[in-house]
């Protein structure tokens, strides 16, 4: 798992040449508590970052120099933040945030242009931010297990979503633009508080796309 259990010079540096060559660092069950000074380092090289299972409490400003970042794994630690330069990772396509503490999502969020994948299952999440209706290519948002009264309006901008897990909320009500996600295939909200009169959308989806929706309340 490249965790560092090792205190010796030639094993550390054959770890990070090994992370150099293939651009995956993984460092899952290690007990960090910190983001490594040697994977922050290799800058440009990184495209694959997985920390989960770890005890890391925040994510580093640092964290922007790896520009050709991914895929950053960070599921099941005690993150309460993320730091306000995330939008600095714009080649990232998938970021997993399950299992942690986190409260809020910046605004820059939205200038994670490439997303394809936003997973924040089971944190404390209030809100979403407005500006997540620039992640024109996210195809997956998991938000199940949070603590959202509502999905933000401008999730009706996000044209490519095809799933949304909003599963364990106290979600009341579905904003209108939900109707112009027409690949949305997917759509689960068990355990909130949403009325059925807002089935209505989605039956004026499939009747004009004549496409399959699964709508689960």
């Amino acid at each position: 798992m490249g965790c560092f259990s090792s205190k010796s010079a030639d094993s550390k540096a054959s770890r990070v040449t090994r992370w150099q060559s293939t651009g995956i660092v993984a460092l899952r069950d290690c007990k960090l508590k910190t983001v490594p000074d040697e994977v922050i380092d290799l800058e440009r090289s990184v495209r694959t970052l997985d920390l989960s299972h770890n005890r890391l409490v925040d994510i580093p400003m640092e964290i922007s120099k790896l520009i050709n970042l991914q895929r950053l794994i960070l599921a099941d630690n005690v993150i309460e933040r993320l730091p306000m330069n995330l939008g600095k990772l714009q080649s990232l396509k998938v970021m997993t945030l399950d299992g942690n503490r986190v409260t809020t999502l910046p605004d820059e969020l939205g200038q994670l242009v490439k997303l394809e994948q936003l997973s924040i299952s089971g944190n404390l999440l209030l809100n979403l931010p407005e500006t997540i209706g620039s992640l024109r290519n996210l195809v997956l948002l998991n938000v199940s297990k949070n603590r959202l009264n509502f999905l933000p309006e401008s999730i009706g901008s996000c044209f490519s979503l095809e799933e949304i897990q909003a599963n364990e909320n106290s979600i009341e009500e579905l904003p209108a633009s939900v109707c112009n996600l027409v690949h949305l295939k997917s759509l689960s909200l068990n355990n909130n508080n949403v009325r059925q009169v807002f089935c209505r959308c989605y039956v004026v989806i499939l009747f004009l796309f004549n496409k399959f929706l699964f709508v689960n309340f």
